[in-house]
């Protein structure tokens, strides 16, 4: 919902749709959210596309009459003009008025820890107050922040009520070691998947703002000091690009021994080997090594850096929701799997 912050923006009255159920293949995730303005303008997206038109519908009816209404699309086979999910899935749209809650979310600058919570099932009068806390501050008196402060994205019932919780964490970080022209190309795409980027080189001729403009920040320091004295999480991303073993083992031993999302290496096979060895001797274990990914990206045939950056963060993908990396057109089994928005 945050990213309709711009969009909604001095927009005047609105209504909120917001996916509070999945249930099977669905195209977007828990917490997607699509708004639409007093004068029928138009922005994010609940299904993809499926259901845009009749969730549009929805929210004229809540700008109308000013009540919350929840509506559950699926897909039917008995009646094939019916309104639902051609992907055979099912999901459960709560449309609301925007509120002071809500406006609270909205306003908060990107990358603050914002937690929401409405109500979208229990007496009527009730359906969509909830809260909003941000920080040490809180929007809202109808629910207890204590009761909220464990929750994921997701509902819950509290007291006889079902209560929608969403909550927006800060950015998970990319870090990606060699200022190179293939980090160039990563930053960007890193970017737009959502991650705070930061490139590290130890070359200050290199590891420059100019030429690395869609960073977060540009470090110059040697990565493996730069990593011992930064803060990572289980959702960071290490990238080590510079395919020098002097820069590369020894941030990829202290790497390796976190417990990151994602840790991978450019280089050819031979220099692969090579590095196991180094690694090896310099006291890994085999599962240590075994999370590295490296040669690091899908086989996607990549030529270019822009390519490779596709191919790195086509795995980072794959191994974030648990993807295998093949074609779909040879795979079974569902497309989407369980989806959670909470980009900030």
């Amino acid at each position: 919902m945050r990213e309709l912050a711009e969009d909604l923006a001095g927009a005047g009255r609105y209504a909120v749709a917001s996916v509070v159920g999945l249930r099977g293949s669905a195209p977007r995730g828990l917490g997607s959210a699509l708004a639409v303005t007093e004068a029928g303008a138009v922005f994010g997206s609940v299904s993809g596309g499926c259901v845009e038109g009749a969730v549009y519908e929805l929210a004229q009816r809540v700008l109308a009459t000013g009540r919350p209404v929840r509506e559950r699309f699926g897909y039917s086979e008995q009646d094939a003009f019916a309104v639902g999910l051609t992907c055979g899935g099912e999901v459960e749209v709560f449309v609301q008025p925007g509120s002071a809650e809500i406006e609270a979310a909205l306003a908060e600058p990107p990358g603050r820890p914002v937690l929401l919570a409405r109500v979208v099932g229990g007496p009527a009068a009730l359906l969509g107050k909830g809260i909003t806390v941000l920080g040490d501050r809180v929007v809202g008196d109808l629910l207890d922040p204590a009761d909220l402060a464990q929750a994921p994205t997701g509902t819950l019932w509290l007291d006889g009520l079902e209560v929608f919780v969403q909550r927006w964490d800060p950015p998970a970080r990319m870090i990606v070691f060699g200022a190179v022209d293939y980090a160039a190309a990563l930053t960007r795409i890193g970017k737009f998947l959502g991650y705070r980027v930061t490139v590290c080189d130890a070359r200050p001729v290199f590891a420059t703002a100019q030429r690395f403009p869609e960073a977060d920040e540009v470090v110059v320091d040697w990565p493996h000091r730069y990593l011992a004295a930064t803060d990572t999480d289980e959702r960071t991303v290490v990238c080590v690009l510079t395919h020098d073993e002097k820069f590369d083992v020894p941030v990829l031993v202290d790497a390796l021994r976190r417990p990151l999302a994602y840790v991978g290496a450019l280089g050819s096979r031979r220099t692969h080997e090579r590095r196991l060895e180094r690694l090896r001797a310099a006291g890994l274990s085999g599962a240590e090594i075994g999370r590295l990914r490296a040669p690091i990206g899908l086989d996607l045939g990549a030529a270019t850096p822009e390519e490779t950056a596709v191919s790195i963060a086509a795995e980072v993908v794959a191994l974030r929701r648990g993807g295998s990396g093949a074609a779909l057109s040879i795979t079974q089994g569902p497309i989407h799997r369980d989806l959670v928005t909470t980009s900030g």
